[in-house]
């Protein structure tokens, strides 16, 4: 019989063998790191420190990718989703294919033939170097900002209900992260996600299943989430404020996640380092039953959670303070019990954010070295000295988002706060790299007023939402059987809603603009510099597509649509060249090219090195 915390007021907390598998996965994640740093100990350049040498096996890749986004919010804030609310945050997976679809077809390619280590190298390559400082300061905002949450949030949730110190952890999950990060480049980084990835599966299996025998079944726990309205699918509401709709989930869930897996430094860079473009694509296709799998075993665990809880909620009842510490709580309350286990739930949740944490350090070196330092005051420095400068990049941002995560205490629900932020930050780049891509007219001016325009817009909308505390209140929760303390005289079983609202009978127009649902921002994001950086393009004297250079813009249908006749194609081309490219006639020679690439890159690194020791000959020569 479980002893649940709700029926005795107290949290039952870790015990050595749970410590012992918590300090394990952070070990592993070390050696992991020191077995590349002397693997690799005799390459010391940027591509092999960045890229992994542009060698690595798709299955790495793949579970990389798969789990870099997939973090500690994912497995603490997806169930807690389910629990407050339903289950309409499925729809998601749908959202994803239809991104997979166009990433694999369009944005894959095009980054992989173009050659760059850094996406917002194309940004000054189609526009100026403005947009690229822009582009780049966006990245290093949002991830910085990320990798805040991703300490603090996991660290503070397992404080409350495991007993582990609180900065401890926080400092421990950035040190370890930061160390073989800097210790063995993109390898360690891709190898240690696919190990945390099967801590990660291992965790939500032990729960799921445990959780599924104490109700008697996962069909029993459905039966009584949907007894008390958790089971949501049908949700086809076209009204933006809707929270989660199909429609807001499908068009929502396609801008956000083709943003990060599409134009995203931390994904593109994990393609970058296979081997191909076809390679690449089939580590992005391969990442896909594993985004599915991790978001329906969350989505799962959500509805035993609220089977488990749905007749005293603890957050009412003072066990708990926020909704992102409702699963460790869980773990604890069923699987408490049995010792070792909790820790391999722990280890499940620090292993998703250090996947994400080590991902966006990686990125982040690699944005601040090629698009910042590289251009601006270090332009000619040997491949040595920028891989010495890379870790050291590592390094100063990993301290850095140790600093930062003491500024993110008071955000309120994780996942909303993650997602709202993303989709701030990233529906206008989204916006301004498909403008440059699909857009040969877009000039410089039109790309620069509609990323600037689609910025304050969202920013506006995402402040404003949160300055009159516009929030949609929980599904019904009961209080019945809460018998370890009195019930609360000012408890009040909330009205159950989908539709962002507040206390405020204010239906101005302005007022329904902030009640807008948060996953609609990327998508929106991403049509305001369309719709007003192809205007002032035409205004200012649009570019002629003949004047520029066929890797600048992607010819959508044929990516697309490769089956289509070639007439139908060739109109959606707008004149510009891109034989040898796409097409169904070309596609065995994508993998070529590709590889040509990277054999263009090395040729050009032994030409400098010939022609610097011509150079210095010749200076000898001279004196003598």
């Amino acid at each position: 019989m479980v002893t649940r915390s709700t029926e005795t007021g107290t949290i039952p907390l870790f015990r050595v063998p749970d410590y012992v598998m918590f300090v394990l996965t952070l070990l592993i994640s070390c050696g992991i790191g020191i077995v590349y740093a002397i693997v690799d100990r005799n390459r010391n350049t940027t591509k092999d420190f960045l890229l992994g040498g542009q060698k690595m096996h798709p299955v790495p890749v793949a579970f990389s990718l798969t789990v870099t986004f997939m973090s500690a919010m994912t497995l603490l804030g997806n169930p807690a989703e389910i629990y407050n609310y339903h289950t309409m945050w499925w729809w998601l997976i749908v959202g994803m294919v239809l991104a997979m679809w166009w990433v694999s077809g369009v944005f894959i390619p095009f980054f992989y033939l173009l050659g760059n280590d850094s996406v917002f190298q194309y940004l000054e390559m189609r526009f100026n170097r403005l947009l690229r400082i822009l582009g780049c300061a966006a990245l290093i905002l949002q991830t910085m900002l990320y990798m805040a949450f991703l300490l603090y949030a996991p660290a503070l949730a397992l404080n409350a209900v495991t007993g582990l110190h609180l900065w401890g952890c926080v400092i421990g999950m950035g040190c370890v992260v930061t160390f073989y990060t800097t210790m063995g480049g993109m390898k360690a980084v891709l190898w240690t996600d696919t190990f945390q990835a099967g801590v990660i599966i291992a965790g939500l299996l032990a729960v799921l299943i445990k959780g599924s025998m104490v109700q008697g079944g996962f069909g029993r726990a459905w039966t009584q989430a949907a007894d008390n309205g958790r089971i949501l699918f049908d949700d086809f509401s076209a009204d933006p404020k809707t929270r989660h709709s199909v429609w807001s989930m499908i068009i929502g869930g396609w801008g956000f996640w083709m943003h990060l897996y599409g134009v995203n430094q931390a994904q593109i860079q994990r393609c970058l380092s296979c081997k191909s473009v076809r390679s690449a694509k089939i580590a992005m296709w391969i990442s896909y039953p594993g985004l599915v799998f991790i978001v329906s075993m969350c989505c799962m665990i959500g509805v035993v959670m609220f089977a488990f809880y749905k007749d005293c909620d603890p957050i009412r009842y003072g066990l708990v303070k926020k909704t992102d510490q409702l699963v460790p709580l869980y773990v604890m309350d069923i699987l408490g019990e049995y010792p070792g286990i909790p820790g391999i739930f722990v280890s499940c949740v620090v292993s998703g954010s250090m996947s994400s944490l080590s991902s966006g350090l990686n990125a982040l070196s690699a944005v601040s070295l090629r698009d910042i330092l590289e251009p601006t005051c270090l332009p000619k420095l040997s491949e040595f000295k920028s891989t010495i400068l890379s870790k050291l990049i590592v390094v100063f941002y990993g301290v850095l988002s140790i600093i930062l995560a003491y500024g993110v205490s008071n955000m309120g629900s994780v996942l909303e706060a993650v997602y709202s932020l993303f989709g701030i930050l990233n529906g206008p780049l989204l916006g301004l790299f498909t403008l440059g891509m699909f857009f040969p007219w877009a000039n410089k001016h039109g790309a620069l007023i509609g990323y600037l325009t689609s910025l304050a817009f969202l920013l506006w909308i995402g402040i404003s939402q949160f300055a009159y505390g516009l929030k949609t209140p929980t599904a019904p929760l009961a209080l019945d059987i809460c018998n370890w303390t009195a019930q609360p005289e000012d408890a009040v079983v909330p009205v159950a809603k989908n539709t962002t609202t507040d206390t405020d009978t204010d239906s101005s127009p302005l007022m329904n603009l902030y009640r807008m649902s948060y996953m609609y921002y990327t998508a929106l994001g991403m049509v305001i510099v369309q719709g007003v950086g192809l205007p002032i393009s035409f205004l200012t004297g649009y570019t002629r597509p003949s004047t520029l250079d066929p890797r600048l813009i992607c010819p959508l249908v044929d990516a697309l649509c490769p089956c289509l006749p070639e007439a139908w194609r060739k109109s959606f081309r707008f004149g510009i060249n891109h034989e040898g490219k796409y097409g169904k006639k070309n596609k065995a020679e994508e993998e070529e090219i590709g590889l040509q690439n990277g054999r263009d890159q090395e040729d050009c690194e032994k030409n400098d090195i010939v022609l610097t020791g011509v150079k210095r000959l010749d200076e000898k020569t001279e004196t003598n």
